[in-house]
């Protein structure tokens, strides 16, 4: 992972929301992430953070929808186009992240800092390093479900060529790239960290196919049998992946049938 790469007047930004939010009786702690905390941040990149509030304040925020803290005010931000940009959470929502979070969820936490806590006794900081460690129980099953999906992807690009089915291909490429990369990703034991940052995680990988990168662009910029199959393979042919007994009943088990043990998502609902 990268070096934190805040700048200084990210810093005053970062003490200036501290002194405005440490005043609130309903503070707990604050907790500064986003691309900054994960060495990707840019001059004028925002303040990415998590407002920790009490039981009681968070409830009176969801009740009213207001559980995002933003706000650009020459007061809090010093820098041209600069905002932060905050979740509202609680103690409890820390530990459900430590205990049972997805990728994402952890990998908002990747090289997080704590610039302020109330009481020492939350645990606060080590709530953050414990949120950000790879969850290594999940990895081996994962990793047969990732196998999975890149193979019906191979399969719905070949089926989406001969159709002339545009949607299909464009949908299984980018499927493809990022089951792909969650491969490559869970070999090197590296958080997934959705998709705005995808791609440079996985460059960062030590160990990945040498051309990764490439074949992945080919495929998205000309999404078809040919640049699908020179990408599968190279991800697949990269190690010998414990498989699925079959491709399809997992795929099926994971994508098709995935509302039988918990809400649909809402791409499916």
């Amino acid at each position: 992972m990268r070096e934190p790469n805040f700048q200084s007047h990210h810093l005053r930004t970062i003490s200036r929301l501290v002194e405005r939010l440490c005043a609130d009786p309903c503070s707990v702690a604050i907790i500064v992430g986003g691309s900054q905390a994960k060495g990707l941040g840019k001059e004028t990149s925002d303040v990415d953070f998590c407002w920790v509030v009490t039981d009681e304040e968070h409830a009176r925020r969801r009740a009213t929808g207001e559980l995002v803290y933003v706000a650009n005010d020459e007061g809090l931000v010093g820098y041209p186009g600069g905002y932060v940009d905050g979740k509202i959470v609680t103690l409890d929502f820390l530990r459900a992240v430590r205990d049972r979070g997805s990728e994402p969820a952890r990998a908002a936490f990747l090289g997080a800092m704590v610039p302020w806590a109330r009481r020492a006794e939350d645990g606060v900081e080590a709530l953050v390093r414990a949120i950000a460690t790879y969850p290594e129980h999940e990895r081996a099953h994962k990793m047969t479900g990732f196998v999975a999906q890149l193979e019906a992807m191979r399969y719905y690009l070949e089926t989406g060529e001969q159709h002339g089915n545009r949607y299909l291909l464009t949908w299984a490429s980018a499927r493809a790239v990022l089951f792909g990369y969650r491969l490559i990703l869970a070999h090197n034991r590296i958080l997934y960290p959705y998709h705005k940052w995808l791609r440079a995680f996985v460059a960062d990988a030590p160990e990945k196919p040498a051309d990764l990168l490439r074949l992945s662009d080919e495929l998205i910029e000309a999404p078809g049998k040919r640049t699908g199959e020179a990408f599968c393979k190279a991800v697949l042919s990269f190690r010998d992946w414990e498989r699925p007994a079959q491709w399809q009943t997992r795929f099926m088990d994971d994508s098709e049938l995935n509302w039988l043990h918990a809400p649909p998502p809402l791409e499916d609902a």
